[in-house]
């Protein structure tokens, strides 16, 4: 998969500043990356042809890879490849309550098989990105100030870009959003607590005046598509799949809602990080963080992997359709070959999964296993972060 083009690679966090403090809410220019609330057509009459690696190949019906190769890498495990359902066959009738907050997009379940890999233990922590750094002097993109022609073709007249508003940063949720006229009956309500943060960055989560001292076993945040391709070259790695990482999510057992089993607080307990109360009035401190939390904070699933659900969302490689699981291949299944979103049409999506600190009963589940989000690979937020995988075509010899 190719790099964003300079042309798009700064385009959403400043539309969302920029434009917002221009005249225009924020409401009506977020982008869809935050979270998957709105209900997305499956199909489209103006959607790309669908898509997907190798549909025409003779399928692969040659036992899956599940004997360890090799020696397992440090800070990794090995996910013994098999055959499991990915998705979720239940979506609630139209006006019927949907408490688990299901999409459309994650249906339908369908059978999949994917080869053994291994799979860090945990997302990476802010002190094996600063290691990256050190060594590379990379400079993530929440830390370049964009330029006023990333948004030719964009905006009508980039001349009226105000030049304050061309400023590095990342999104972060707003504590001191409008509560009194904070409405929640149309789609995207939710950027109404959030704002552009100038200086936010992964140094500095949530602003220049935070920083990550005292935070190193914290997964990183505030790493775009490819900032997270760059460590992975760096380190020897790739992102996973989607497949992959809902297969691994999934520890080995089949049907559970999430990675634990298929409640959410077995006998009282917290079993990942995520928002406590409201969404996004009523935000208490019941399981201890209320941002992220350090890595094995909480209990690992079947395969020893930490923080699967909740904490940060997490990058994995493939583009993002809402049909895709309608035509996806059986066999190590590479997500289609191009974006498509009938929300943002125009804008490049990833996807991303398991949740954060701020998915919440409400609005955002993405803590179950088979939910899913489409975040644009240019937007960096305070709650999305990665994890890596090695496969086994990359061993040396």
């Amino acid at each position: 998969m190719n790099d964003p083009s300079p042309k798009n690679s700064s385009l959403l966090p400043v539309i969302i500043f920029g434009i917002c403090l221009i005249a225009v809410g924020l409401a009506a220019f977020g982008p869809s990356n935050l979270f998957q609330t709105q209900d997305n057509p499956q199909s489209s009459a103006d959607a790309p042809e669908k898509t997907a690696e190798k549909t025409d190949s003779v399928e692969d019906m040659s036992p899956p890879i599940t004997e360890e190769p090799a020696s397992t890498p440090p800070g990794m495990v090995w996910i013994p490849g098999g055959t499991f359902t990915m998705g979720t066959d239940f979506f609630p009738e139209e006006g019927k309550p949907n408490p688990d907050r299901i999409k459309p997009d994650e249906h339908p379940a369908h059978e999949v098989t994917v080869d053994g890999f291994w799979m860090d233990i945990t997302e990476v922590t802010n002190a094996e990105f600063a290691k990256f750094v050190e060594e590379t002097n990379y400079v993530t993109f929440a830390e370049i100030p964009p330029k006023r022609e990333d948004f030719i073709g964009v905006v009508p007249d980039v001349s009226l870009i105000p030049e304050e508003n061309l400023v590095a940063g990342s999104l972060v949720f707003n504590e001191d959003f409008d509560r009194e006229n904070l409405r929640t009956d149309y789609p995207s309500w939710e950027y109404q607590a959030w704002k552009y943060q100038k200086g936010a960055d992964w140094r500095h989560p949530t602003g220049p005046d935070s920083s990550i001292e005292g935070k190193m076993d914290h997964p990183v945040v505030n790493v775009v598509y490819r900032d997270c391709l760059e460590y992975c070259k760096w380190a020897g790695k790739r992102l996973p799949t989607e497949a992959e990482w809902e297969y691994a999510s999934r520890g080995g057992k089949e049907g559970q809602k999430y990675n634990w089993g298929n409640e959410f607080q077995p006998d009282g307990k917290y079993m990942t990080n995520s928002w406590q109360g409201t969404f996004p009035t009523d935000r208490q401190n019941l399981d201890g963080f209320l941002d992220s939390s350090p890595v094995k904070s909480f209990p690992p699933n079947g395969y020893g992997l930490y923080d699967m659900s909740g904490n940060v969302w997490e990058w994995v490689n493939d583009y993002y359709r809402p049909d895709y699981y309608n035509f996806s291949p059986k066999r190590n299944p590479q997500g289609p070959t191009a974006s498509f979103d009938p929300g943002e049409p125009t804008i490049e999506k990833r996807v991303t999964r398991g949740g954060s600190f701020l998915c919440n009963s409400n609005n955002c589940t993405g803590y179950r296993n088979a939910a899913r989000m489409r975040s644009d690979v240019s937007s960096a937020a305070y709650h999305t972060g990665f994890r890596c995988v090695i496969d086994t075509k990359m061993v040396k010899k």
